[in-house]
């Protein structure tokens, strides 16, 4: 799959399309999900053009890989949900749902989330 330079998360990270942001440094952009399926939904996404994970791994400098890492923990312990507990979704393809073709981590908690999460619209 192709990174598309105007998909919503691009056009977030170029301000064409404001966002709720908590977290922002040189490499990562992190903002509240607008449907959120858990108190706590943020999206961690970097700022550079990757559209999976495989994508990131592989072509990612070793700074942006260390400084999303570390973002991720950082975020959700400021979110408050460190103690209680926490998940990381990342999706990949058709078969995931993965509706932005942009690299991104959601994180979800601030409630028992369950074996699986059904959406909240």
């Amino acid at each position: 799959m192709a990174y598309d330079p105007n998909n919503i998360f691009a056009k977030i990270l170029r301000g064409e399309i404001p966002c709720n942001k908590v977290f922002e440094d040189q490499h990562v952009l992190a903002f509240h999900d607008i449907r959120p399926q858990a108190p706590t939904h943020i999206l961690v996404i970097p700022k550079g053009p990757y559209v999976s994970h495989a994508d990131f791994a592989e072509t990612a400098r070793p700074e942006e890989i260390v400084a999303f890492t570390r973002a991720v923990g950082l975020i959700a312990q400021q979110a408050g949900v460190e103690d209680t507990g926490y998940r990381l979704v990342a999706n990949h393809g058709p078969d995931s749902h993965q509706e932005v073709p942009h690299y991104h981590v959601h994180i979800l908690g601030g409630r028992p989330l369950g074996p699986m999460l059904v959406r909240v619209d």
